[in-house]
């Protein structure tokens, strides 16, 4: 169901602690949910999360009172995302294991279908029209696709970021990002901050793809905002609200969404 080097990437486990680098929400997590509950239908809507890891939105979505059911393709994360379930029963949500382009439900039997990593894992574009294809299939007509993308530049700005431009395992991964979008990671073992197989869109390929499979009103959205570089002042309170502040001020404006790493696309199902 998955390229190898994925499923070995995410089979160290460290999806589960990714998104609460030293126990605290990151800027990722935090504005992802703030979207969610601005975007999603209101529970409880009955919400499939494809490609949703070790639950790390299933849960709070499950919370809040949504009818959650989560599929994987990394066996690790089914089991993760189980106990996650488990652990909490005000968070109750099932997880099996599943492939974004052939999704275990009915035709039209979803109110929202979260797509969090099917899009960008999934490197062609054929494959990533599957997957498009079967949240809209699963969708009741007015149903909600919510769509995670990695942006086209989120390489060559981190890489300005942490001083990685001029390594030389580094900059050929840059150069390809920018040229097609397919971004590829010589030594997963070595460099796994280099992150693996995936494919990186452009906003308005982004909406795009996601138009020319059925959907109506694509909307993309930025999730980090200008601030994301700023990673040690996230920990100050103050500074945390002012990142926030400017996430939430161009989260939608055309010329500057791009400057975020992760992108939110939102569409119907017509």
């Amino acid at each position: 169901m998955i390229d190898p080097s994925i499923e070995s990437h995410y089979g160290t486990g460290y999806e589960r602690s990714r998104l609460f680098p030293g126990g605290r929400p990151s800027l990722e997590y935090v504005r992802s949910m703030e979207l969610l509950d601005r975007l999603l239908p209101p529970p409880p809507a009955r919400l499939l999360d494809a490609g949703g890891g070790p639950g790390t939105y299933a849960a709070p979505l499950a919370r809040r009172g949504y009818r959650v059911h989560l599929v994987d393709p990394v066996p690790l994360h089914v089991e993760q995302a189980r106990q996650a379930a488990g652990a909490d029963p005000a968070a109750g949500f099932t997880a099996a294991l599943g492939d974004a382009r052939e999704l275990p439900a009915p035709d039209q039997s979803q109110d929202a279908v979260m797509l969090f990593g099917p899009l960008y894992h999934l490197t062609e574009a054929a494959h990533r029209r599957q997957a498009l294809g079967e949240a809209r299939r699963v969708l009741r007509p007015g149903g909600r696709l919510l769509a995670m993308a990695i942006c086209r530049f989120a390489s060559l700005l981190d890489g300005l970021y942490q001083g990685w431009l001029d390594d030389p395992d580094f900059r050929p991964i840059v150069d390809q990002d920018l040229a097609d979008g397919q971004h590829r990671n010589p030594d997963p073992v070595g460099r796994p901050e280099f992150f693996t197989t995936a494919y990186f869109h452009t906003p308005d390929g982004l909406a795009d793809e996601i138009e020319r499979a059925g959907f109506t009103g694509p909307a993309i959205y930025g999730i980090e905002g200008p601030g994301w570089p700023l990673r040690r002042e996230w920990a100050d309170p103050r500074r945390r609200e002012e990142i926030l502040f400017a996430a939430r001020s161009v989260e939608a404006e055309p010329s500057i969404i791009s400057f975020s790493p992760h992108l939110i696309a939102t569409a119907n199902r017509s």
